[in-house]
């Protein structure tokens, strides 16, 4: 299946970080992301998600990531905030509440084809017990 998506992720930069070690953790979870920097920002677009996925799979963190992209889901796309600090490390963590001083990574994906919830299935699919429920399988 043929996903057109584009994602947009914002990550502040403050005045004692170094711009390349946040464009460095922007990749880390985005790596064919295009950087563009502006005052007091990165912004970036892409135009996959599926590293991302795979980083999903591997910290087993499914259920989290579909709750945090329907929490803010509407029939365009999905947004979600990730902590900065975790991306750094390669690490997905999404962040919920208060940003922490830092500020959070947001990121914006408006979903073009298919629908948002079958693109949500795709990156993060249902789990039952923890592992990915395959639709095949039944």
């Amino acid at each position: 299946m043929i996903h057109r998506i584009d994602v947009r992720v914002i990550a502040p930069v403050r005045d004692t970080e170094v711009t390349d070690r946040v464009a460095d953790a922007v990749h880390n979870l985005f790596p064919n992301a295009e950087l563009v920097t502006e005052p007091g920002r990165l912004v970036a677009d892409a135009h996959s998600m599926e590293q991302f996925s795979e980083r999903l799979y591997e910290q087993e963190i499914l259920d989290s990531a579909r709750k945090a992209f329907f929490r803010r889901a509407d029939d365009d796309g999905f947004a979600f905030a990730l902590k900065k600090q975790a991306a750094f490390e390669g690490v997905i963590n999404f962040a919920v509440g208060n940003p922490d001083e830092l500020g959070d990574i947001e990121v914006q994906v408006t979903v073009h084809d298919p629908d948002v919830e079958a693109f949500i299935d795709h990156v993060a699919p249902p789990t039952e017990e923890g592992r990915p429920v395959d639709p095949d399988d039944g």
